[in-house]
């Protein structure tokens, strides 16, 4: 039946003990990667939603704010925090910077 298979009995548990460990192997592969797509499944489903607005803040005392982007904004800072929309709008009137990228102060309807 199969004639590529060695002849003697040593040979042939050698090549048993073999597939056994690579399938042992390949086992543990596939169950840790398993586990890895329902942790990342897990965690998209756990992420906060993304806020509307940023406001982009500055460095040093009291961290002013610079610069305001619409949530999501790829242009935006590390340094920020979520504001609602009336505190966006309220940064914007008052000077702080819109961002050019994403241009909140035309979706906040603010005109100069």
């Amino acid at each position: 039946m199969f004639d590529d298979l060695p002849p003697d009995l040593a040979r042939l548990l050698t090549l048993r003990v073999w597939h056994a460990m690579w399938l042992q192997r390949i086992d543990t592969k596939i169950a840790d990667l398993q586990k890895r797509e329902a942790e990342q499944e897990q965690g998209q489903k756990n992420r906060p939603q993304e806020p509307d607005w940023i406001v982009e803040l500055g460095i040093g005392d009291g961290r002013p704010p610079i610069e305001v982007h619409v949530g999501g904004c790829y242009a935006a800072g590390k340094r920020r925090r979520p504001v609602p929309r009336d505190e966006a709008r309220r940064l914007l009137t008052s000077g702080v910077r819109a961002c050019t990228h994403c241009k909140p102060d035309t979706q906040l309807r603010i005109l100069d």
